[in-house]
């Protein structure tokens, strides 16, 4: 058998080459260098107990039994999660493609025109099929989409409203009950009363500010919602609406009868249901709420040269402005996810998508028809694609569903005597003739076979009412590529306009743009994970599960706690969660009045936001000169608030790429004050197999498996964030109504499936398995190695802000550029733009300090791409430094007009005092690889000015 090589593959540097790094770090080998980074007071003793790492053969091997073990029922469940045909071209030309998947959140747009692009057609579909003026780039599932329009309602409340504490949110008893639960969770830290009620029963007083209705409700109801809605804005009552986007292809869309904000998930548009996600959910609402919508925002604005751009939207950046006064915590999207569910739409178009629908909803009709003939009553009188059985005979009940499973067909068994039934658009005639078998028998009555000819045509049922009259998707994007050749070249010339980790390195800092490696991520396609509904019985998904547990089991060995939940499907819904659990942890101490957390002034944007989200209020602790936490304030702080403190959230190493030596002191000060610690997992690739939270004395840890364990970005998602918690708060951690998960006295669910985006677990699964524990901490080894390898490299040229007493960085350095902008007018954002022409993505810009670039380069990158990247950064500093001399004007120079595009180059007027070779090939190396930005710098202002989220009318394109 060959030998595992996989860690030589994922890490850059090879081994002949580390000695000359260290030679230029200054230190005499790795152990040394590593000895000088991380404090010995809070280093392993021991190695992690994990098995020896896998080759990639004997890696999809075991994958390939564990997949086995997953049984692929025809599941008819529905609630949110639908069987749907991924298009081929969208599956091996996005899903698979690297151009798609490693690319970063586009807060640098003149690099990330394509996928923008894509985001926007996703933003254009979503408010034509809902009917709403605004929507936004995706949320993270449906049930944390329902909740974030419920905050969104709560904080928008007229003066009065908040005068006369008008707190109260009415939900359907109708609505999703994964969604109600989510909705508790979310409600009770900001004193929101949720009410439960039948729709027909709701009572709008002073003290209502907003309601949820389902539509078509969660038994498969379409009702007339229009007269409620009205009788809710005459109270001065917000409306928001979860609805199944399939539907509203042929129901009259909820904007058209006058809802607040229309919320939903766009699985169903050629997304796996993956055992529960992830999946993009949807958001939109009307022009009242346009700057208080949350999430990204995909805007239209113009360049430098008036051309059209497109850009991310003020939202976009909330946390990191607005911090504990943001209004909600949400950082990330499902990017990917809504690219493909957008990409759907683009190859199917309104016609195609119509059909669709159609389609669903005649074999439902055809399907209700068949059932009556066997004397089944059918309940819902108007419907989209669900049935609601009546089974008089309860004893039929157990029947059905054994002969059902015997058949591998799964439905929902809503109470004794109902049941409910989803078809979708894999439903054939075969699979109704299978399912009115099944009824037949066990109503003891015989049953003809369908043809497959059957005319579908005479069984549309959907009234007059109901039926959408209103048209969608007109724009030429969702009519024009629908050949298998057209969508592949439209694909390959968005994908042809970002710069991603395929084709260089991205160096942002605190985001950890690995290597994804491609055994990683096989299993995104298999049909044995992508096809579980996430509410199946445990024993269909016993692969999952073996997996879930086992990739648990070893999360808790790397960070050194008892207990984890997968639940939060992003790093800001881990510091939810994280907080949400120690909050209950105090109440069950009888001190719930502990609602202090104490956060660093240089923390992600997310801690504070996530804080308030959690009801806790936010008190700021200062850092010190060398950008350490200050422990007398600390301290200090810590005894003012000694009564109510809850906790700190802590970021280790700290945001400003260092790992603090006082970290034992600053976690007993919170101890000693019967607080908790949460620590914020973004830097946890610095620690694996060195240190740990556990080791560090922290009580909570969320983990970004987007970062630290290789699940890919995606344009800006899907993330990742479960918590991994210390023994004590083990009983805390959240559950699900429909699956065994989380502790004995377990807070309610925080997302809508229990193991959240459960199929993308398979990656960080994969990563360790083939790691293994000694690849795992080499990984991390060679991390700190690349940093202060480019460290050494820049310091000449440009001040790095923060080091370790030995001065060393961990796995990220602050470049400072406030002496550059004082001398020159030039920032650090002209130096990103600057970096395009290079052909890199710039580092993190502004954060955590003004004026700085964070940059993380990762232990994936090998060492010819640390010195092409250094090169860069080195030259641009000379750049630079002609225009402190006066060789290059301060206005009119080579950083300042850019990223050059190719438009600009070949331009037959040249009225710039420098060559064009200088512009556009800066390096001897960037002739033989070339990238070109599409549009050069971008004007934000006017973006925020003029806010357009949809395609604009097709002549702007030319």
């Amino acid at each position: 058998m060959i030998t595992n090589d996989f860690v030589k593959r994922h890490n850059g540097p090879r081994e002949h080459e580390v000695k000359a790094m260290l030679e230029t770090i200054g230190v005499s080998s790795l152990d040394q260098l590593i000895e000088m980074t991380i404090p010995a007071s809070i280093r392993t003793k021991n190695a992690m107990k994990l098995p020896e790492g896998m080759n990639e053969y004997q890696y999809l091997q075991h994958l390939t039994k564990l997949a086995a073990k997953n049984q692929i029922f025809r599941t008819y469940i529905g609630l949110g999660y639908y069987n749907t045909i991924t298009p081929a071209v969208i599956i091996r030309n996005i899903l698979e493609n690297p151009g798609w998947y490693t690319s970063y959140t586009p807060y640098q747009a003149e690099i990330s025109q394509g996928r923008l692009e894509a985001l926007l057609n996703f933003q254009t579909m979503v408010m034509d099929l809902t009917g709403m003026p605004i929507a936004n780039a995706s949320l993270l599932d449906e049930g944390t989409s329902a909740a974030e329009a419920m905050i969104m309602f709560f904080n928008a409340r007229s003066r009065d409203a908040i005068k006369n504490n008008a707190n109260v949110f009415i939900v359907s008893d109708r609505v999703f009950s994964q969604t109600i639960d989510v909705l508790k969770t979310r409600a009770q830290p900001l004193g929101i009363e949720l009410q439960i009620a039948a729709a027909s029963d709701f009572v709008f007083t002073e003290k209502t500010f907003g309601a949820l209705l389902q539509y078509p409700d969660k038994h498969g109801l379409v009702t007339d919602n229009k007269s409620l809605v009205e009788k809710a804005h005459q109270a001065g009552v917000s409306v928001a609406v979860a609805a199944d986007i399939m539907s509203l292809a042929l129901l009259t869309p909820p904007g058209e009868w006058g809802a607040d904000a229309v919320v939903g998930n766009t699985q169903r548009f050629g997304i796996p249901m993956g055992f529960g996600g992830p999946h993009a959910a949807y958001f939109a609402t009307t022009e009242k709420f346009k700057r208080n919508i949350p999430g990204r925002i995909i805007g239209v604005s113009v360049d430098a040269k008036g051309n059209r751009a497109l850009r991310m939207a003020l939202q976009t950046r909330e946390q990191h402005i607005k911090r504990e006064r943001a209004t909600s915590n949400i950082c990330t999207a499902q990017a990917l996810l809504a690219i493909m569910a957008g990409m759907y739409g683009v190859y199917h178009g309104k016609d195609g998508i119509k059909k669709i629908a159609l389609n669903i909803h005649q074999m439902a009709s055809l399907l209700a028809a068949e059932l009556q003939k066997l004397g089944y009553k059918q309940l819902n009188p108007d419907y989209f694609d669900t049935l609601l059985i009546e089974i008089s005979d309860t004893s039929q009940i157990e029947k059905i569903k054994s002969s059902s499973l015997a058949k591998g067909i799964n439905f929902r068994y809503t109470c004794k005597q109902r049941i409910g039934i989803s078809v979708d658009e894999t439903t054939s005639i075969a699979d109704l003739n299978d399912i009115c078998s099944i009824f037949a028998q066990v109503s003891g009555k015989s049953f003809t076979a369908l043809a497959d000819n059957t005319a579908l045509e005479s069984y549309s049922k959907i009234a007059k009412q109901f039926e959408r009259t209103s048209s969608f998707m007109t724009h030429p994007v969702f009519n024009t590529y629908h050949s298998e050749t057209e969508m592949m070249r439209y694909i390959k010339k968005l994908e042809e306009k970002d710069l991603s980790l395929n084709r260089a390195m991205i160096p942002l800092g605190s985001c950890t743009m690995k290597l994804n490696a491609a055994a990683e991520l096989f299993a995104l396609s298999w049909p044995s994970f992508g096809q579980i509904h996430p509410f199946v019985p445990a024993e269909q998904a016993q692969g999952y599960h073996e997996l879930i547990n086992d990739l648990g089991k070893n999360l808790c060995e790397i960070t050194g706690f008892s207990a984890i939940s997968f639940q939060p499907n992003s790093g800001a819904a881990g510091e939810y969660t994280g907080l949400m659990v120690i909050r209950a942890w105090h109440e069950s101490q009888g001190q719930g009045n502990r609602n202090i957390v104490l956060i660093p002034a240089s923390a992600h944007g997310t801690n504070p936001a996530s804080a308030v989200m959690a009801g806790m209020k936010v008190v700021v602790v200062k850092c010190d000169e060398n950008g350490n936490i200050d422990l007398s304030d600390l301290k200090e702080k810590a005894d003012q608030y000694a009564n109510d403190l809850a906790g700190l959230m802590v970021t280790y190493p700290s945001t400003h790429g260092v790992f603090e030596e006082n970290i034992l002191d600053i976690i007993k000060v919170i101890h000693d004050h019967k607080g908790q610690v949460y620590m914020d997992g973004a830097n946890m690739n610095a620690q694996v197999g060195l240190t740990s939270p556990g080791i560090i004395g922290a009580d909570v840890c969320h983990l970004n498996l987007h970062k630290t364990f290789a699940i890919p970005h995606g344009g800006g998602g899907p993330g990742v964030g479960p918590i991994a918690v210390a023994a004590h708060l083990a009983p805390f951690l959240p559950g699900h109504i429909y699956t065994q998960t989380g502790g004995e006295k377990a807070i309610p669910a925080v997302s809508s499936a229990a193991f959240g985006s459960a199929l993308v677990l398979t990656i960080s699964y994969g990563y360790i398995k083939m790691m293994g524990g000694a690849g795992l901490t080499e990984a991390t080894r060679y991390a700190i190695l690349n940093a202060n390898y480019l460290k050494a490299r820049l310091q000449k040229f440009y001040p790095i802000l923060y080091t370790g007493s030995k001065g060393m960085v961990a796995h990220e350095m602050i470049v400072d550029c406030n002496d550059i902008h004082h001398k020159t007018g030039i920032d650090a954002i002209d130096i990103a733009k600057r970096l395009m022409d290079y052909g890199f993505h710039a580092p993190t810009v502004a954060f955590p300090v003004h004026g700085t670039l964070m940059v993380e380069p990762t232990e994936s990158e090998p060492l010819h791409e640390l010195d092409r990247l250094a090169d860069a950064m080195i030259a641009i500093r000379k750049e630079i430094q002609e225009i402190e001399e006066g060789k290059a004007d301060k206005a009119n120079n080579l950083i300042m007009n850019a990223p050059h595009t190719a438009t600009m180059i070949a331009a037959d007027e040249w009225n710039y005092p420098y060559s064009r070779m200088r512009a556009a090939y800066p390096m001897p190396w960037s002739a033989n690889d070339k990238y070109w930005p599409t549009v050069t710098r971008i004007d934000d202002a006017y973006g925020d000015r003029n806010l357009m989220c949809s395609c604009e009318p097709i002549e702007n394109y030319k």
